[in-house]
């Protein structure tokens, strides 16, 4: 099988697999907005949040990641050891659900002074949402926050 077969294959399906993450993404945001130990979201699909007016406009969903503040550092190291469904990897936009925490990943170049101004603390986690079943990812998530 060549490539242009393999894109041509992962194109059909490309706005059903992005229509799926947009939806649990949507449905995971509000279990997280109920959770005590969640302390902030970051996400384009919440009103609240800066720039949900523009994403509302130019797009047909919010996207898949999600940006979400826990209580604690030990909050994020439970939550990092204890997701089953829910891989700990640095990755975006695959069909499976990733959790980062940037602090020690994507951003651990960047001296703590200027990630803490820019808002990735230690007690920062990122979603890249998939298109498991829903329910599944959250149950997975209460489980790990709880």
């Amino acid at each position: 099988m060549n490539f242009e077969t393999i894109c041509v294959r992962g194109i059909k399906t490309l706005s059903v697999r992005l229509e799926r993450q947009c939806e649990n993404a949507l449905k995971i945001v509000a279990a997280l907005k109920k959770n005590p130990r969640v302390k902030g979201i970051l996400f384009p699909g919440l009103p609240e949040c800066r720039g949900y007016e523009i994403a509302k406009s130019q797009a047909r969903g919010f996207g898949s990641m999600i940006s979400f503040y826990v209580d604690s550092p030990e909050t994020v190291e439970r939550v990092l050891k204890s997701v089953k469904i829910i891989h700990f990897a640095e990755s975006l936009g695959g069909i499976d659900t990733l959790i980062t925490y940037p602090a020690t990943q994507t951003h651990v170049d960047v001296p703590e002074k200027e990630r803490n101004e820019r808002g990735i603390t230690n007690t920062l986690l990122r979603l890249s949402v998939g298109i498991e079943n829903a329910d599944d990812l959250i149950d997975d998530l209460e489980r790990a926050l709880n």
